[in-house]
């Protein structure tokens, strides 16, 4: 099951986490069990306390929505052991013409190389000049040629090596063994037979034949294989029981993780001439392979916005997601789309009421700790329904949502706006705690609000928010910078507006700091 990751803006408010949270449980309750509520950014004092007193964990924190490793339909053949046999190897890749390559593994899982055709098919025309095989474990051996052990000396025997000859039939010369280096192959031919276990050679390969029971009962150090198969095939099976860690490629690896992104990938794919290469996941264990046209048409994260509507405040990455729908109560801004999705924006002052006004179309009625964190929610984005943007609408939902959790609207509302502000936090986590990026008619905004029960303490640190301020102004190139500090008791709010740096531009040059007005 593919997640939905339903996200609220950077910097995120009550409003915005509590969204998330409220849209995925309405989709859960549907049935939608893929709906992930998801978060940008560090929770507020507010948030925190909010998301305590009605016994929600915070969302998922994600950092962008580009399209990662992970996210493709990428090939997941068999990963082989470095011990197996080329024959099994040889077998899987022409069992799908669409894998390129194997990935080979060591004895934990991990990635140990890439077999492919082509290395197959270099190793068999080597073995043409070079007979010689070294090595080849006897289960290898048995297990290629579907053999079995005539002997008490292959009992004895672990691996196998020599060159590979072909006893010639009974009527034509026959052959000398003059070592132990030699693994013969013969058929019902008796006096080879004992010649090559007088000579105490390495292996004998007995092809569709039986073995006199004299012979088999003689003193000799060789081992005596029997298979079903004719001696042709059976030198060509002695090859191919050769471990696949021998003919593998090994250096030059490239390989992906999971978490890695699709740009990064498709820089390194351009600049290699591999036709497949390995993915691993955290624990450097294989999980896969990609292939040049999984990159083609990758599958892209899906994500629900709320509590916002503009680029400049969503996730990075968005270009690369799917959008599938957005729940907003602000202005409509730059998001484009590639195709038609659910858009709900309604001219209320908290996402969350558009949301239990859903809960109502779908005759599902909230849980009272959700309705409780719905109710917060609107309490702190229309600041307890003194803001400008707040409507009848927002009042008589919140009214509704605090008789379902049996919450006090006026005790909520002091408990929210008392948690916000601590004499102990800095001036930079104060102005962070709900700042916005706006992008108007070329302008590059930077727009900081904080609300409070008592703007007193605050006015006394003026000093230092305008510090702030400047910094960010230089750092990031803002034309304009607003602060606004709300105080909840009064019903007003006090500004502070930096000068505009510099022309009305598309492009985010760097800006000189400028003297802040004081608050």
């Amino acid at each position: 099951m593919e997640n939905i990751y339903v996200t609220g803006h950077r910097n995120p408010d009550t409003d915005s986490i509590v969204a998330a949270i409220a849209y995925t449980a309405l989709q859960n309750a549907l049935g939608h069990r893929e709906y992930v509520a998801a978060r940008l950014g560090h929770l507020s004092d507010e948030t925190k306390l909010i998301l305590e007193r009605f016994g929600f964990p915070a969302p998922l924190l994600i950092k962008n929505m580009r399209t990662q490793v992970k996210d493709l339909e990428y090939d997941t053949p068999p990963a082989l052991h470095r011990g197996l046999t080329v024959s099994r190897g040889w077998s899987i890749l022409q069992s799908d013409s669409t894998i390129a390559a194997i990935p080979v593994t060591n004895e934990t899982g991990e990635l140990f190389g890439m077999l492919s055709s082509g290395d197959i098919a270099s190793y068999d025309m080597r073995s043409i000049s070079d007979p010689m095989v070294r090595q080849i474990p006897l289960f290898n051996l048995l297990s290629v040629l579907e053999g079995r052990v005539l002997n008490e000396a292959g009992n004895d025997l672990d691996a196998v090596s020599g060159e590979l000859v072909f006893a010639l039939p009974k009527g034509a010369e026959q052959p000398m063994f003059t070592g132990r280096d030699v693994i013969a192959i013969c058929g019902n031919q008796p006096e080879t037979i004992r010649m090559a276990l007088a000579a105490n050679i390495n292996c004998l390969i007995l092809c569709e034949a039986e073995l006199d029971p004299e012979l088999r009962a003689m003193d000799t150090k060789t081992c005596i294989i029997s298979t079903p198969f004719d001696a042709y095939r059976a030198a060509r099976l002695v090859f191919q029981a050769v471990p696949i860690e021998r003919i593998c490629r090994t250096h030059d690896l490239q390989s992906f993780h999971l978490e890695d992104y699709l740009d990064d990938v498709k820089d390194v794919v351009s600049q290699s001439r591999y036709r497949c290469y390995p993915i691993l996941d955290e624990n450097e264990k294989v999980v896969g392979t990609l292939s040049r046209y999984h990159l083609i048409k990758p599958r892209r994260k899906k994500v629900v916005l709320v509590d916002h509507n503009e680029v400049a405040q969503s996730v990075p990455g968005l270009d690369q997601a799917e959008i599938l729908g957005i729940i907003d109560h602000h202005r409509l801004a730059d998001i484009q789309t590639l195709s038609p999705i659910f858009f709900r924006n309604d001219i209320v002052g908290s996402t969350n009421t558009i949301l239990a006004g859903m809960f109502q179309e779908k005759g599902l009625m909230p849980h009272p700790k959700l309705a409780g964190l719905m109710c917060a929610a609107i309490l702190s984005d229309t600041v307890m329904f003194k803001s400008p943007t707040a409507t009848q609408r927002d009042r008589d939902i919140a009214e509704r949502l605090a008789r379902i959790a049996g919450v006090s609207l006026e005790k909520l509302g002091q408990e929210i706006f008392s948690a916000s502000l601590s004499e102990s936090k800095s001036a930079d986590s104060l102005f962070h705690t709900d700042f916005k990026d706006f992008h108007i008619a070329g302008h590059y905004l930077g727009v900081s609000q904080i609300t409070c029960v008592d703007s007193t303490g605050l006015l006394k640190r003026k000093d230092e928010f305008i510090k702030v301020m400047q910094q960010e102004i230089a750092d990031k190139g803002y034309s304009m910078m607003i602060l606004m500090l709300t105080d909840v008791p009064r019903s007003s709010s006090i500004s502070a507006t930096p000068t505009i740096l510099r022309r009305p531009s598309t492009s985010r040059s760097r800006a000189t700091p400028s003297s802040c007005p004081a608050l």
